[in-house]
């Protein structure tokens, strides 16, 4: 004899589990669909930055001392004083975001693991680089007597090569990344002085996974 009080708790319990499975399915298209949106709206927002092409326009930076430099394009300006030691690197952004800067540190050592964040020198203004377009960073050192004072002025005066770690992210204040830019001494091509040419030999994301 059929137990069709059973048989209807079975066709229920059928039901439900296959109603869960579809909701299980549909959930997970839903948040792979929103983790998809999510990164191409932070892929919109992402700066990349690198030195700029060499055939681009000069740039003249102004210093908070009303100390000018103008860098020209690939290049670097590094100038040094008993009081001061001035350094701009001319910069682009490939990246599809706005680039805002943080902060920088020096690196005399081109295989060194960057520093902390927490340890970069902090930007006294805000410097942005549009998407597709020039920029650069600054580097200024008043205090005489710290170790990388005379150490960036001993490269002014022997030209050795060294780094620049940059700390920039996106206009909203997320995805940071660190640039090393590398400065090499080298003539000039349209004259017979020593130029700084610069390129970008690592990037390091903070807050994403990196790719290495």
């Amino acid at each position: 004899m059929v137990d069709w009080g059973t048989l209807a708790n079975l066709g229920t319990a059928a039901g439900t589990a296959l109603l869960a499975v579809a909701t299980y399915s549909s959930t997970r298209s839903a948040n792979a669909a929103a983790r998809n949106a999510e990164r191409g709206l932070l892929h919109g927002l992402r700066p990349t930055l690198i030195p700029t092409r060499w055939e681009d326009p000069v740039q003249k930076v102004r210093f908070i001392d009303n100390r000018w430099v103008a860098v020209r394009g690939g290049r670097a300006v590094l100038e040094a004083s008993d009081d001061a030691v001035y350094l701009v690197a001319s910069l682009r952004n490939v990246g599809r975001g706005l680039a805002v800067l943080h902060g920088w540190d020096l690196q005399f050592d081109y295989a060194a693991q960057h520093r902390s964040p927490d340890e970069f020198h902090r930007l006294t203004r805000d410097i942005y680089i549009a998407p597709g377009d020039s920029g650069f960073c600054q580097v200024a050192l008043r205090d005489s007597g710290s170790e990388q004072f005379a150490a960036l002025a001993e490269r002014a005066k022997d030209h050795q090569p060294f780094v620049v770690d940059v700390l920039y992210g996106d206009a909203e204040g997320g995805q940071r990344v660190i640039t090393r830019i590398g400065l090499s001494a080298s003539p000039a091509h349209d004259s017979n002085e020593t130029e700084w040419a610069i390129s970008a030999s690592r990037h390091w994301n903070l807050d994403r996974p990196d790719p290495r």
